[in-house]
């Protein structure tokens, strides 16, 4: 009967690691992003705080019926929910900040703060331009820029997308999960969005707003 009982508990105490060695650090992502985005639009960026880690991880464990055993089962239950806890807690705790200081990404941040300073803020400032919602950015109305320009600025879109799309897979890799791209580009389109100046675009929902 002890041995029975003792095979759930292995099997959730084992669930909760893997549960735990997977965990995604969405705050740690969101003031990485924030700091390599108001580094490549500029510090006076009109920002609002990042938005508080939705759920935290709820571990549980199976139930089971056994006549006479009732006390037992509790006793279990309590030890279950202590080594979950400590367990979630140790996890976070050691959870590593998101690394964006490597050689790589900051080589792709200079240019793109090089390119934005000297040629796409000024499409932002006419309305031209807007984030999108995959993290790239769009000429949504190119009427809005100087017949002059639009080469230019159409060339510096294309060739900033191409950055934006490695420094999404580069930080991912970087950091040691390269399966965590799709969540970086998440946190990075929100970010921003967030860190538009006032009169910038940027897509939400599907639709065009302006900050």
């Amino acid at each position: 009967m002890r041995r029975l009982m003792g095979i759930p508990v292995a099997a959730v105490l084992v669930t909760a690691c893997v549960t735990i060695n997977v965990y995604f650090p969405a705050a740690e992502a969101r003031e990485a992003a924030r700091e390599f985005v108001d580094k490549v639009i500029g510090d006076e960026a009109t920002s609002t705080p990042p938005v508080d880690e939705a759920g935290d991880i709820k571990e549980g464990g199976p139930s089971a019926m056994i006549d006479g055993t009732t006390s037992s089962l509790r006793q279990l239950a309590s030890r279950v929910d202590l080594y979950a806890v400590v367990g979630i807690g140790s996890a976070r705790a050691q959870s590593p900040d998101i690394s964006i200081k490597t050689p790589a990404i900051q080589a792709i941040q200079a240019r793109m703060t090089a390119r934005f300073n000297s040629t796409l803020r000024a499409g932002f400032d006419a309305g031209a331009l807007g984030f999108a919602s995959d993290g790239t950015i769009v000429v949504r109305d190119a009427a809005k820029l100087p017949l002059k320009d639009r080469a230019s600025i159409q060339q510096a879109v294309a060739e900033d997308n191409r950055d934006r799309n490695a420094v999404y897979r580069e930080v991912a890799v970087a950091n040691g999960h390269p399966e965590w791209e799709s969540q970086i580009r998440e946190v990075f389109a929100k970010q921003w969005a967030e860190s538009a100046r006032s009169g910038w675009w940027y897509q939400s929902g599907g639709s065009w707003k302006q900050k």
